[in-house]
């Protein structure tokens, strides 16, 4: 008895470390998705999106099984992740005047959205360290929950008193999509053959989320200008 009690509290440390470790992308993405939303409803934006990724993790790493047999599925996470660092990117709070109401809402979508696309790659790690024990997997993402909407909402001061972590936060996604598209079984043989490919592709998803981010918060800021100048 007391053996099987030290290998489960050894894998529950396991799949804690493994969640702490990975939670860094996802309080990156909970802080920049709720970054434009006044005060007072960021707190019950990153608790409800935060709620919300948790409940769908647990239910996707209970079907891991049937999730690793399909194919591209990876890769399809891995573009969509791109797609959500280049839109929260892209976005300028500094020039947005937003309500709560709806507002709160798709911030706490574009939450789970992210964590669904990102949380691939952790859904596999930990359901292997529970060995598809579900009781260990809900535990040890219950202690790591709180960890991680303190993690965004440091993020979140982080971002008003330093604009530029954004850009570093836009990249550690696209890193993250990069690897999930390269780690893709389909494509795997490739890259493990040409590994200079590799660094080249995750570099250069990385530069074009960040030109391209870049590029749409400075016209939308000429815009503005200009329609400012106009009026």
């Amino acid at each position: 008895m007391d053996r099987v009690v030290w290998e489960f509290v050894l894998s529950l440390l396991n799949i804690v470390f493994l969640d702490l470790i990975l939670a860094g992308d996802n309080a990156i993405v909970i802080g920049l998705a709720a970054r434009n939303l006044q005060q007072d409803t960021q707190r019950q934006a990153i608790l409800f999106g935060t709620a919300g990724a948790v409940i769908l993790r647990i239910a996707a790493t209970i079907l891991v099984v049937w999730l690793l047999k399909v194919p591209w599925l990876l890769l399809a996470g891995g573009a969509l992740l791109i797609l959500i660092a280049y839109r929260l990117l892209s976005e300028d709070n500094q020039t947005a005047d937003i309500k709560a109401g709806g507002n709160l809402w798709s911030a706490v979508r574009t939450i789970i959205i992210a964590d669904a696309a990102m949380g691939l790659d952790n859904v596999i790690a930990v359901a292997g360290a529970a060995k598809h024990n579900v009781t260990l997997v809900v535990l040890g993402l219950l202690i790591s929950v709180p960890i991680v909407v303190w993690g965004s909402t440091l993020f979140i001061r982080l971002l008003k008193r330093y604009p530029w972590i954004i850009y570093a936060g836009s990249a550690v996604l696209g890193f993250t999509a990069s690897s999930m598209i390269t780690d893709e079984r389909k494509l795997a043989p490739f890259w493990e053959q040409h590994a200079l490919l590799r660094i080249m592709f995750i570099a250069l998803t990385i530069a074009g989320i960040l030109w391209a981010g870049h590029s749409k918060r400075r016209r939308s800021r000429l815009n503005a200008i200009g329609q400012q100048h106009t009026g």
